[in-house]
């Protein structure tokens, strides 16, 4: 059974004020220039498994075991280890913004070989990198896995994912990544979503603040606000300031689509110029029946197997729903329920509508 998720305001009265703007914090559909995570991965061993690390076929497992090994003052042969107990994993890390040395992080591991789980290993100490090669961090602990595996051979049972773990708080950081706000000549505001329009008005509004022009809008994304006409001497006192100003924000009208799921969102602001959708459905069971006959003359005593294939054809009748100018999303989910139509018979009427150009809205496929 498909499953149809529409979010918006799909009541009449949230629809007639899904026009108007609402109050948000400039915080809140901002971010600022250079202030910013940076992604960190590393390369490195999980070990202590219960002989359901990586197979002999996994050869890097074995050679990363004998180097490490071989840092701590043991030589072994790679071509002669067998172990199951150990698996090779790719560790990443988000470094956060302001981050100094000492403070942690969550890591996610990831097996990269066969392993069947990481469930009860430990991770050994693991250099973070970020994507300039230089060590930002280091990762080491145990793992939790969201599920377990219970059982042998086919009589078994398996919940969750049991490759990929996480190890909260596992990452400490050793190098500082630090922005020197001190050296901000101008403070830029990006905005998560470009609008020219929210621009002017994040602009609009801190100069009103300010009862001055420190602000303007470079772009529909880009607003700079000058730290020196500001008047303020600390820049962190002057972004908190900026961002808990309130703007006017209407939302854009989006439909996002997801075809392997057959989910489907909508915006309560979403409408339809005029437009007739036409729908059908065409249908072909094919049907084989397997039949034995007794054993009959000149069958020497053999029963007589006959295959039976019946083909039934059924074409109902085309439906169609007609929308008016203005025609909201409750109108338009109405009325392709009432023709019967799945959430993937409505992907492929929406994707149609648009290409019609009665879709006042941004169609997303996903």
């Amino acid at each position: 059974m498909t499953l149809l998720v529409v979010m918006g305001l799909l009541s009449a009265t949230a629809l007639c004020g899904a026009d108007s703007d609402r109050k948000v914090l400039i915080r809140d559909v901002t971010q600022i220039e250079g202030v910013r995570e940076n992604q960190l991965v590393g390369y490195g061993l999980v070990i202590g498994l219960k002989n359901t690390g990586d197979t002999q076929q996994t050869f890097f497992t074995v050679q990363t075991l004998a180097n490490a090994m071989q840092r701590m003052g043991v030589q072994i042969a790679p071509g002669v280890v067998i172990v199951k107990n150990v698996a090779a994993v790719f560790v990443t890390a988000s470094l956060p913004a302001f981050a100094r040395p000492g403070m942690k992080v969550d890591v996610t591991v990831s097996s990269v070989g066969d392993a069947k789980s990481l469930q009860g290993g430990v991770l050994l100490l693991t250099a973070l990198r970020a994507a300039n090669g230089e060590v930002y961090g280091e990762a080491q602990g145990p793992l939790v896995i969201g599920g377990y595996s219970e059982g042998v051979s086919g009589n078994s049972k398996s919940v969750n994912h049991l490759t990929v773990g996480r190890i909260a708080e596992g990452g400490i950081v050793e190098r500082d990544a630090a922005v020197d706000l001190s050296r901000f000549r101008l403070v830029s505001l990006l905005l998560l979503n470009s609008d020219f329009t929210a621009a002017r008005d994040v602009a609009e509004t801190i100069n009103k603040d300010f009862g001055k022009t420190i602000a303007t809008a470079i772009d529909s994304r880009r607003i700079d606000v000058n730290v020196a006409d500001s008047g303020l001497t600390s820049v962190p006192i002057l972004i908190a300031r900026v961002q808990n100003l309130s703007i006017s924000f209407s939302s854009p009208a989006k439909v996002v689509v997801n075809e392997r799921t057959g989910t489907i969102v909508m915006g309560g602001n979403v409408r339809l110029s005029p437009v007739s959708v036409i729908h059908g459905s065409l249908t072909i069971d094919v049907e084989t029946q397997h039949i034995v006959l007794p054993p009959g003359p000149g069958s020497n005593g053999k029963p007589t197997d006959i295959t039976q294939t019946n083909v039934a054809v059924g074409d109902a009748p085309a439906q169609s729903i007609q929308l008016k100018e203005g025609a909201s999303v409750e109108e338009l989910i109405k009325g392709l329920h009432a023709i019967g139509a799945t959430s993937h018979d409505i992907i492929s009427i929406l994707q149609a509508i648009k290409a019609a150009g009665g879709l006042q809205a941004d169609l997303e496929v996903i």
